[in-house]
């Protein structure tokens, strides 16, 4: 019969519920799990059932065996009549369950925006910032699950939108692990840390570039995260765009500006872990960057943010149609023209770094892998030329003539100035 009562509470079978009352059922009869009738009622949002058990003794602060009482299960699955009913019967209101969920975890976790504001407006000494069992509070909870409203609605009631959990993880860690810009957006407007690092120095930005979200990447830089926050891998945002081949967010990060020469606990550079991992758009764009911040720091009013070439500004690799003609000259170079090794004089006489140059040959081995080698070097220095606004024609040409290679630049020019149909000709002008 009790299992009978159980079904007709969870159907709100107000006859049948009767029938079984008038045969004596025991109204406070568990299942497997400790739920009784009344646990059934609430949780379905019925108010007859809830009624009708109430009036015949059912005790209203009953738990299961996850310490869920009506109160929290009406509050979970945002019934308002229900709660209110609980509440008049007499249900002790600073109640939790097995994991430490009070009231206000409930409703926030859910979004069940009204259930919240009874919580908050006609309950009496609801504690705003208790925290569960994990350190998490309700504010906690309406992050993680992507809740904005009650996000909303709690920054409002004055919640402490800085406190951590037991991985000292802040609501701003929540959000971002959930991919949720606007969350993100209204807790950094709320005056959220962007720079709090959880148990593991793992920062909002380490885990936005990990989980692969450029727009919560941006987002934080916009706010002034620490670009160069480290976490106990000591392991920059950079770092770990490098391992993960995020190219986008990597060029986030290089155009606002890192420092490359930090190391992680096995002693590498982003460029080195770029390398290892075998992400050869990453190496070129990272090589790139640090030939653009060497180059800055020696023209230092170019740094500016509202410099022309800064407007449009990448290290991705380029495919201006004005600039084919002479990738095919580097092509051309780089495969039939250059000896092995040359490509290397050329890199040391342009100052590329030695950890420049190992980045690049750590990619393709082989007899001819010489010439993948060069002709990357030259795609990154034609790069570095362009954003100086320098003439690429006779950079080369100069370049090629340090080597000892005059006769290869001479030809090189006579070749490109045949060419009339050329709109920037090779020249040592």
């Amino acid at each position: 019969m009790e299992r009978q009562l159980h079904e007709a509470a969870r159907r709100n079978n107000i006859g049948r519920m009767k029938e079984l009352m008038e045969r004596r059922v025991n109204i406070r009869a568990r299942n497997h799990v400790g739920r009784v009738a009344l646990h059934w009622a609430a949780g379905a949002g019925h108010e007859p059932a809830v009624r009708l058990l109430l009036e015949h003794k059912a005790a209203v602060d009953d738990e299961d065996a996850f310490g869920m009482n009506a109160l929290l299960l009406s509050a979970w699955f945002g019934h308002l009549q229900i709660l209110q009913i609980l509440v008049n019967s007499g249900a002790k209101i600073h109640c939790e369950n097995k994991d430490g969920l009070t009231l206000l975890h409930c409703a926030a976790q859910k979004g069940h925006m009204p259930v919240l504001a009874f919580i908050m407006e006609d309950l009496e000494d609801v504690p705003l910032d208790h925290a569960d069992k994990l350190g998490r509070t309700a504010f906690h909870r309406a992050a993680e699950h992507g809740q904005l409203d009650a996000l909303d609605f709690l920054v409002g009631s004055g919640c402490d939108h800085s406190v951590k959990d037991k991985k000292k993880q802040s609501c701003l860690h929540y959000a971002v692990l959930g991919g949720s810009e606007d969350m993100a957006r209204t807790l950094i407007h709320a005056g959220g840390h962007t720079n709090m690092a959880d148990h593991q120095g793992v920062s909002p930005l380490h885990l936005a570039v990990k989980h692969n979200f450029p727009a919560l990447v941006q987002l934080l830089l916009d706010a002034g995260s620490d670009l160069d926050a480290i976490d106990n891998r000591q392991q920059t945002p950079l770092h770990l765009a490098a391992e993960h081949a995020r190219q986008d967010i990597a060029e986030m990060l290089l155009i606002a500006g890192v420092n490359l020469n930090l190391r992680d606990k096995q002693g590498k550079t982003a460029l080195a872990v770029a390398a290892r991992s075998n992400h050869v758009s990453l190496v070129d764009m990272i090589i790139k960057a640090d030939r653009l911040y060497t180059w800055e720091k020696d023209h230092p009013l170019r740094k500016d943010p509202k410099d022309p070439y800064r407007k449009n500004l990448t290290f991705k690799q380029d495919h201006l149609q004005e600039r084919q003609q002479f990738h095919s000259v580097l092509w051309r170079l780089a495969s039939r023209d250059l000896r092995p090794h040359e490509w290397k004089k050329l890199a040391y006489c342009w100052e590329f770094t030695e950890a420049h140059v190992h980045a690049i040959e750590q990619q393709w081995t082989g007899s001819k892998s010489y010439q993948e080698h060069g002709h990357r070097m030259l795609l990154i220095w034609l790069h570095g030329v362009a954003t100086a606004g320098e003439n690429p024609g006779k950079a080369l040409f100069e370049g090629l003539v340090a080597i000892g290679r005059r006769n290869l630049a001479e030809s090189i020019r006579k070749k490109a100035n045949a060419d009339l149909g050329t709109p920037s000709r090779c020249t040592a002008m």
